[in-house]
């Protein structure tokens, strides 16, 4: 599964949060095996938003995160995620 992460409104690269997100976005191999791809996308505004893109078999999947740290964004956009994963494969392969 190949990963971009992008982050915007940023001064500096953060590479402990890129390699968080990476490893959540890994993660998610564990609930769907088919994911052609993940993009992760910081923005640094009021809030601290991490943004999760899923492709699999021609479907996007997103989800958001906002809270006052990065790390809560990522463990909440991951949540969300999650449970569209298995919602989705729920869906399309136990009919």
């Amino acid at each position: 599964m190949k990963t971009n992460v992008t982050f915007r409104h940023f001064n500096s690269q953060h590479p402990h949060l890129q390699a968080e997100a990476i490893e959540e976005a890994n993660h998610f191999t564990k609930y769907l095996e088919n994911i052609i791809s993940a993009d992760v996308e910081f923005i640094n505004d009021e809030n601290k938003i991490v943004e999760f893109t899923v492709h699999v078999n021609g479907d996007v999947l997103k989800s958001e995160g906002s809270s006052d740290d990065f790390h809560k964004s990522i463990n909440i956009a991951s949540e969300k995620m999650i449970r569209q994963l298995t919602k989705w494969k729920t869906k399309h392969y136990e009919k």
